[in-house]
């Protein structure tokens, strides 16, 4: 006799988004209608049954029904779309809580309109501190959060969308707080801008960065922009402890549930956030799955405690050893082979020189870590794919999965190489929201825009896709929208190959297509339930509501 179920989903549209398809789930066919495109991307079910956190059928809901038993838990979809739960491929989790706990600059439609929105986290720190609160819970902790209770915090502004284009600067933050330390974080992390308290607090360190990353007004003074390596004595000074990274991941996880996120690969550096993910897991708290992938810092320590790539449980486990190249489009310092469209002298910058990345990718290659690498602008895709053919030694590099991160500008050099070495392009469809005319990539690259993010050139290549968001922001149905929606025919994808991005795709840059990513006999059951079909209003994907997320057949998020 088959045991009863633990749960039952019935009455659904499911998609299983298994099919027959490339390396990442690409369809057959590039231009199907949009009935095709879901017909093409998978068999779809009515009903599934889960026990112990695996799927063990799938059918129509009059045949699945027969598992349920007395103790069964019945959820009927009520003609929902179920579609393998999110994950998302390249994220900072703790950058995203931050959002949700100091001032969320995203919103922000003008320089005014930030300082306004940090002058509203500055009177609430104020105001916690006359009632006493911040006295209390200095009290009540023995770490060292409290050394970052006097910052007034922002993050994610874009001033690519402003009418008054340019970067914060100390004498707007100084508009906030000469009392207080202030610093508000581009959306892409690349660029900062810090008070002149900060400035003066971190005068000595600033000294010793790099001139261009210290940008000066005419007589000489630090404008309070920062950039790329002259942002890290921030960074640290402002660094949660224990107790506030577990309280901004916890936030965190709640906004991945609502968004349909199962599972993330979170992007770690001197952070408290993989101890927090292992006492959440611990304690049976943790509503999505983990892979961390590491700073190359943090390289000799993993070794040294036998933390190896794929190390770990179901629900967090370690993954690649991560590196940058260059800078962001934002900040023009992302390395390209010819100029700046509106930067004729500037060719952006390396954060870490190429023969560096080298020595680094070798030394973790040589000890069996995946490795990947930041790179958006075309020479820095070069240098990696360069460092990662010199590792692998006649060996693919995909043997070992390695991956780079963005690949915002590649040539079809690149492209091609990136298909035949097998390794992972970890791009983020957010980013499309800069490649239309007047946008981002138009100021900086001029007709150069078209040839950013070529994901159907990617796809058709044979080039692994994995779809994240770099929490800019941690959305994947905004990221489909973005993808399916993209300006150019190089850029664009089926509503099936991008939902695949965001799941198989995702999984298998992760090592873990066997059992994440499709809903299929025998994967874990992570699902998501979206009030309606992508497939029936492409146009809109960005405004379909999530009614369900599930993990391991768990319900973590019910907004039906």
């Amino acid at each position: 006799m088959t045991d009863a179920a633990d749960r039952l989903f019935v009455n659904g549209e499911i998609h299983t988004l298994a099919g027959d398809a490339g390396p990442t789930g690409a369809d057959e066919s590039t231009e199907p209608t949009a009935t095709d495109d879901a017909d093409a991307a998978s068999a779809t079910h009515e009903a599934v049954a889960v026990r112990d956190g695996e799927i063990v059928r799938l059918g129509r809901t009059h045949d699945v029904t027969f598992l349920a038993g007395v103790d069964t838990d019945v959820i009927d979809l009520d003609g929902r779309v179920l579609l393998p739960g999110f994950i998302d491929a390249h994220t900072h989790l703790t950058t995203v809580g931050r959002y949700l706990v100091h001032a969320d600059l995203s919103a922000a439609d003008s320089p005014a309109d930030a300082v306004s929105l940090l002058a509203e986290r500055a009177a609430e720190l104020a105001a916690s501190e006359s009632s006493g609160e911040a006295a209390a819970d200095a009290d009540a902790d023995t770490d060292t959060d409290a050394d970052t209770d006097d910052w007034v915090l922002g993050y994610g502004y874009d001033e690519s969308t402003w009418d008054d284009e340019r970067y914060l600067t100390r004498d707007d933050l100084d508009r906030v707080s000469t009392d207080r330390p202030v610093a508000a974080f581009r959306e892409d992390m690349h660029v900062a801008a810090v008070n002149g308290v900060a400035l003066d607090r971190f005068d000595a360190a600033l000294a010793a960065a790099p001139d261009e990353t210290v940008p000066t007004d005419g007589t000489g003074a630090p404008t309070g922009v920062l950039l790329e390596s002259a942002i890290d004595p921030i960074y640290e000074a402002v660094e949660p402890g224990p107790e506030e990274t577990r309280d901004i991941v916890t936030a965190a996880l709640a906004d991945c549930a609502e968004k349909g996120i199962t599972g993330f690969h979170d992007m770690v550096r001197g952070s408290h956030a993989p101890r927090v993910y292992r006492d959440l897991e611990a304690a049976g708290e943790l509503t999505a799955r983990v892979r961390i992938n590491y700073w190359s810092d943090h390289l000799d320590a993993l070794r040294e405690v036998g933390l190896s790539t794929n190390a770990g449980s179901e629900r967090v486990e370690t993954g690649a050893i991560k590196s940058y190249t260059d800078g962001s489009f934002g900040g023009r310092t992302a390395r390209l082979s010819e100029p700046y469209a509106d930067a004729p002298d500037e060719r952006g910058q390396w954060v870490v020189d190429p023969d560096e990345l080298a020595e680094t990718v070798a030394d973790a290659t040589a000890s069996g870590y995946q490795f990947t690498a930041h790179a958006i602008g075309d020479e820095a895709v070069d240098a990696v794919l360069d460092a990662y053919e010199t590792a692998a030694v006649g060996d693919s590099p995909g043997t070992a999965r390695h991956r780079i991160e963005h690949v915002e500008l590649a040539d079809d050099e690149a492209i091609d190489r990136l298909a035949e070495t097998g390794v992972v392009a970890s791009v983020q469809p957010n980013f499309l929201k800069w490649a239309g005319e007047d946008g981002l990539y138009d100021a900086r690259l001029g007709d150069r825009r078209t040839e950013t993010n070529r994901y159907r050139d990617m796809l058709d290549a044979g080039v692994h896709l994995a779809f994240g968001s770099d929490g800019m922001p941690m959305d994947p149905l905004l990221g489909v929208h973005h993808a399916v929606n993209a300006p150019a025919e190089s850029q664009r994808l089926t509503v099936a190959e991008a939902l695949r991005a965001y799941t198989r795709g995702a999984a298998y840059a992760g090592f873990d297509e066997d059992r994440l990513g499709t809903i299929e006999v025998g994967t874990s059951a992570d699902f998501v339930a979206l009030d309606s079909s992508p497939w029936a209003t492409p146009e809109a994907i960005r405004d379909i509501d999530v009614a369900m997320t599930v993990v391991d057949g768990n319900v973590v998020y019910d907004g039906r």
